[in-house]
């Protein structure tokens, strides 16, 4: 059975830092005004959120949306693994929010890819917007359209393509869409991958990792944490 349990990377006074699981959601989603909580389990799987009130309860005020996220501040898709930075205080919350806003949180993903980039460097600059009737984003829709910039490196190149990435902003999906629109969907992406043809009878995962993020702290000193990548493009 797969594995589901977040690992605490790094923890001061101020923060914690955990890798997540591929598989794990971060937070159930948002429910309407008067209906069950969303921290009751009955009929969902569990979320980063239960294991953070049960071991970290004191995260359970923070955030704009304690409700439904709390400490949350910014996250993963289910499917990518890797790290996340959770605050433990309302004001350090707010503070790295501001960080994120102002993109001054450097974060590298690692992704393996379909076939070989034209470019060993290159910068991937297209506005996403939403898919109408859909969960999907794309660079051609307009509906709810933001800037997008990510940019990657080639790693190890051949018939499946290991990637160093560096997204500039945050949206939704942004890297798996981003990599799908050059041609070069990441392997076992059943959602923006073709699906005979983006790795899914050799990966039984999306192959991106969050290995990566740096942020200067409070103090003026570099915050820089790392973990190892689970996979390869040798899979």
């Amino acid at each position: 059975m797969q594995n589901l349990e977040p690992k605490i990377i790094y923890e001061n006074e101020n923060f914690l830092a955990i890798e997540k699981p591929a598989g794990l959601m971060v937070h159930p989603a948002r429910i309407a005004p008067g209906k069950k909580r969303p921290h009751e389990k009955e009929d969902r799987e569990s979320t980063l959120v239960d294991w953070l009130l049960e071991h970290r309860p004191e995260v359970r005020s923070i955030g704009d949306d304690p409700i439904t996220r709390p400490g949350i501040v910014h996250r993963l898709d289910k499917a990518t693994s890797g790290i996340m930075v959770i605050p433990k205080t309302q004001a350090y919350f707010e503070y790295l929010k501001k960080l994120f806003q102002e993109h001054k949180i450097k974060k590298t993903y690692y992704a393996v890819v379909r076939g070989i980039p034209k470019k060993e460097n290159g910068v991937i600059d297209s506005p996403i917007g939403i898919v109408n009737g859909t969960l999907k984003r794309s660079i051609r829709s307009k509906k709810m359209r933001k800037e997008a910039l990510t940019e990657y490196r080639v790693v190890k190149a051949g018939e499946f393509s290991l990637l160093e990435i560096h997204p500039k902003t945050g949206r939704t999906h942004q890297i798996r869409v981003h990599l799908a629109s050059i041609g070069h969907p990441i392997a076992g992406d059943p959602l923006y991958g073709p699906k005979k043809k983006a790795g899914s009878t050799l990966y039984t995962r999306l192959m991106l990792h969050a290995a990566a993020i740096e942020f200067p702290d409070k103090d003026g000193s570099i915050i820089h944490l790392s973990t190892e990548i689970p996979f390869t493009n040798d899979q």
